[in-house]
């Protein structure tokens, strides 16, 4: 937190020699307005392997970043305003909200979100996952360019994500420890008889 602090103030510092007419209230500082949503720094990145993974000529990583934008950090989204999401997604015209379905469904095909039906129909509600993990399972498979995947790990390197860490190379998630223990079965208990009794003992 002090690195951090250090590297604000000297930031702020440069900022002033250079704009030196500049005031705090002509930006836009989060820290100061409302209305912002954390957005992880490799987001660009992660929306053009999205689009990569999509296909030529349905990009979905600006209708992925338009939901993202509503999210709070359940990361689960009612989708009830599909019309007003594929305007701001950027769909226009009478095919703007088919073109917006196609985009989500294409998301939860790649498995960067997960959709569920309600009484919005198929595409009710969403829940998003964590894009570093389907973006090294695809990479695994081939599905993802060498220069953008190296570019990615770089990048996370920068600012400090471990993301990748969680998936082996065979595609899995790795518990951390103390899940391990508990996904290990536990022995059963054996049945001795004894007197013509059943006695119930663990198997140590």
């Amino acid at each position: 937190m002090a690195k951090t602090r250090t590297i604000l103030a000297r930031h702020l510092e440069a900022r002033a020699k250079i704009w030196p007419d500049i005031t705090n209230q002509m930006l836009w500082d989060r820290t100061e307005r409302d209305g912002f949503a954390t957005v992880p720094r490799a987001m660009p990145l992660i929306m053009s392997i999205m689009d990569d993974m999509s296909g030529k000529g349905f990009p979905v990583g600006q209708t992925f970043f338009e939901m993202w934008c509503r999210l709070y950090d359940e990361m689960f989204l009612t989708l009830n305003r599909p019309e007003e999401m594929a305007f701001f997604a950027g769909f226009s015209g009478q095919r703007a909200g088919r073109t917006w379905r196609d985009r989500v469904k294409r998301l939860a095909d790649l498995g960067f979100i997960d959709v569920k039906s309600g009484p919005l129909g198929d595409l009710s509600y969403a829940i998003f996952l964590n894009p570093y993990h389907v973006i090294k399972r695809a990479y695994l498979k081939g599905d993802v360019f060498e220069d953008k995947y190296r570019a990615l790990v770089f990048r996370m390197n920068e600012i400090g994500a471990t993301d990748l860490d969680d998936i082996d190379d065979e595609g899995n998630m790795i518990l951390p420890p103390d899940e391990e223990e508990e996904a290990e079965p536990k022995p059963k208990p054996k049945l001795k008889i004894a007197g013509g009794r059943r006695k119930r003992a663990l198997k140590l």
